[in-house]
């Protein structure tokens, strides 16, 4: 994997924080039990600057989004780093359901996953009722503006808020999670950028430091590269892994428009990586 650059920002947090390193993911599949679902890989390295807990806001393009929906990758913590030593040893890199029965009413999910304490919300602005479910250590103060920007400018998303403190923030094993996509010809993968704990600055440009991964399990054969997981890997957890995959580093003093990135899912077959664009809301 490529090295981090220093003082590079590719994620959205409730304090002052450093994210480096960041590798992105995001796959589309019919699974035998959930039908046509996309399953995101979140992973980088994190310095908390803040003087107190911290947190990290995710975005994804779905109505409802679970605690089952995590998975646990136990001792596969090189997942992602698997995805992306098969892209950078192959010649792809050339410079580049019926669902569960939604609520009535939103509500705020809090569980335990890895170092992180969820917060789940189908409406952001309900965040700040249950923080006090999170523990003292990991417990952020959270802008009001920034729950409201997520509010008005992805109205159609579940917001995850991963609450962390300066203790565990760098065992944080990679964010693996699936969800039935708003759009499934549309892979779009978190990357709006503002590490100060204000909203995201939507006309800003950003430096990047981060690899977008991106599969499909109708591609053939001959696709982009083929990744080698462990043969002890758990079934569970392979059943929602690619077994190719294509992506680029975005890096080395780059920098980018704020936004995600997305491409459609017509494009990504025909191995269009040109057309990965970043995307506002």
């Amino acid at each position: 994997m490529a090295a981090p650059e220093e003082g590079v920002h590719v994620c959205v947090s409730s304090s002052e924080a450093a994210f480096s390193g960041t590798v992105l993911y995001c796959g589309r599949q019919r699974h035998p039990e959930h039908g046509l679902i996309h399953v995101v890989g979140y992973q980088n390295t994190v310095v908390n600057l803040a003087d107190g807990p911290n947190a990290m806001l995710l975005h994804l393009p779905t109505r409802r989004l679970g605690p089952e929906q995590f998975l646990a990758v136990g001792g596969d913590g090189d997942v992602l780093g698997r995805m992306v030593d098969a892209v950078t040893a192959s010649e792809a890199v050339r410079g580049g359901i019926d669902w569960m029965g939604a609520e009535d009413e939103p509500v705020v999910r809090v569980f335990e996953h890895d170092v992180y304490t969820v917060l789940l919300a189908d409406d952001p602005t309900l965040i700040p009722t249950a923080l006090h479910r999170v523990p003292w250590k990991r417990r952020p103060r959270i802008e009001p503006e920034l729950l409201l920007f997520y509010a008005e400018h992805f109205p159609a998303h579940a917001v995850a808020l991963c609450c962390f403190d300066n203790a565990d923030a760098r065992r944080a094993k990679p964010l693996l999670l699936w969800y039935p996509p708003n759009d499934p010809d549309q892979l779009v993968v978190p990357a709006l950028d503002s590490h100060s704990g204000g909203a995201p600055e939507l006309d800003a440009v950003v430096p990047v430091d981060h690899w977008v991964l991106f599969s499909s399990d109708e591609a053939g054969d001959e696709w982009g590269a083929a990744v080698e997981y462990p043969r002890r890997m758990r079934h569970g957890l392979r059943g929602f892994l690619p077994d190719r995959v294509v992506g680029r580093y975005y890096g080395g003093g780059e920098t980018l428009g704020n936004g995600d990135f997305g491409i459609g899912h017509r494009e990504l077959l025909a191995g269009e990586l040109d057309r990965v664009e970043r995307r506002g809301p």
